[in-house]
């Protein structure tokens, strides 16, 4: 195909014409992904005989498919913990709930 931008001629699509798939599916575009990053999934992607998309989609499937373990109160607080370190805010509840009448006055 000649012509248009990088040597191709870019033709409309007639979105009626899609499959179900792309119905039923969202889409990911990965922008600023490192050239290293890139190789190795294309690498990847080779050995397990699929595309570099069908790759990163069975990479992300399989890594959100499994299930995490329920996260213990100690450990929620051990967290809260090590982000808050010392400054640890104080009237929270009372401020997001004097917030929200405020914003509640308004409307």
């Amino acid at each position: 195909m000649t012509g248009g931008t990088g040597g191709f001629k870019w033709l409309p699509i007639d979105i009626s014409d899609t499959n179900e798939y792309n119905d039923i599916m969202s889409s990911l575009n990965v922008r600023r992904l490192p050239d290293a990053v890139a190789a190795r999934l294309r690498v990847r992607a080779a050995r397990a005989g699929r595309s570099m998309e069908a790759e990163a989609r069975e990479i992300l499937t399989a890594t959100c498919a499994k299930s995490a373990r329920p996260i213990t109160a100690s450990e929620l607080q051990r967290f809260v913990d090590q982000l808050y370190v010392s400054s640890r805010p104080t009237h929270v509840v009372a401020d997001l709930i004097a917030e929200r009448r405020r914003e509640g006055a308004k409307e």
